[in-house]
């Protein structure tokens, strides 16, 4: 990955919503890189941030939010400086796509699946006819829905959940679009039919040369699919790098909460881990590290002094003190050493 390569950059985001007469920060100068032709999973728990990121390339912020600072840099332009819907529409669907997690809030109900893909071809692929409808035929069998000519003249609610999924992905995949934006793609699906969505997925980026973004607070979900992973805590990314580096060498005291969570780390006869205490009010100014609150081994740094990044190698980072060469050691939970040694062991051969 090199910089030539960046097809998205945005710096120092501030993104602040006004709820009632109160200000809320959803996205505390926030900073990211997207490389074309990759997949990057945005993993956290629900609040951190991770779909109001996402929303701000696109322009589908509330109305009563709006991006405060920063900056997001798409082919030279700044998006984060557009505010009318002319501009917007010429960033939807043709460079930017999004599949939603509740494929019946995405769909019609009234009208059938062939012509909610078709009005996407027509839009964003200028074809007309016969040769529409071919293209709407071809799109649907690529995201396995069987019997494509007959489910064109179907309705959603003839549709399981799991292929109201397939149509929506395949109305966001008929934009032709530059980068796919998946919003917790699977979790209204069960765990069977949640890997062959994800697998989907998969096939499609090399098909269609997408870039794609996962969003999800399940960090099991993107073991197999992320090329990178960007962990967000409270409207900010705290620790980003490849798939392996965040899983077996995680940095940040909130990933190495994440990664206990995961119900494969877990000893049987005892109980799951489960992160204690609650993420903090984004109403009120946040001092220092915004995990402080909640992190056992917290230093009194962190309740003082936001950290920058520190950098663990030339493709990882995180923003805790615990990397700052004078900070004392602080040892990992056992489930993180056992995963380091499970990487060390494969990195031995």
């Amino acid at each position: 990955m090199t910089d030539s390569n960046i097809i998205l950059s945005v710096k120092d985001l501030l993104v602040k919503f006004n709820l009632r007469g109160k200000i809320l920060t959803a996205i505390r100068e926030a900073s990211l890189d997207l490389y074309e032709g990759e997949s990057l999973a945005i993993v956290g728990e629900s609040g951190a941030g991770k779909s109001v990121f996402t929303k701000t390339f696109m322009g589908l912020l509330d109305a009563n939010g709006w991006v405060d600072s920063g900056s997001i840099l798409y082919k030279g332009e700044d998006l984060a400086k557009y505010k009318r819907e002319e501009d917007w529409i010429k960033i939807r669907g043709r460079e930017f796509a999004m599949v939603f997690q509740e494929p019946m809030t995405s769909l019609n109900p009234l009208k059938t699946i062939g012509s909610q893909v078709e009005e996407a071809v027509i839009l964003h692929q200028g074809l007309k006819g016969n040769k529409a409808k071919k293209k709407v035929i071809e799109i649907l069998d690529d995201v396995g829905i069987t019997e494509p000519e007959r489910r064109y003249h179907q309705y959603p609610h003839e549709f399981s959940g799991g292929m109201r999924q397939r149509v929506v992905i395949a109305i966001a995949v008929a934009c032709n679009p530059k980068v796919l934006i998946c919003d917790e793609p699977t979790t209204a699906l069960d765990v069977t039919i949640q890997a062959q969505i994800l697998n989907l997925l998969k096939e499609l980026q090399k098909k269609y040369k997408l870039t794609t973004i996962y969003i999800t607070h399940d960090l099991g979900v993107v073991a197999n699919i992320a090329d990178r992973i960007a962990v967000m805590y409270a409207g900010d990314i705290i620790e980003i790098g490849t798939c392996e580096e965040v899983f077996y060498n995680a940095q940040h005291p909130y990933t190495w909460a994440l990664l206990s969570s995961l119900p494969q780390l877990g000893v049987k006869g005892e109980p799951l881990y489960s992160i204690k205490g609650t993420p903090p009010n984004l109403f009120n100014e946040i001092k220092g590290d915004a995990f402080a609150p909640r992190n056992e081994k917290a230093l009194k740094i962190d309740f003082v002094e936001r950290p920058p990044y520190f950098q663990v190698s030339p493709t990882h980072k995180a923003k805790t003190w615990l990397l700052d060469p004078r900070a004392p050691k602080v040892e990992p939970p056992e489930s993180i050493k056992i995963l380091r040694r499970q990487w060390q062991v494969r990195a031995n051969g």
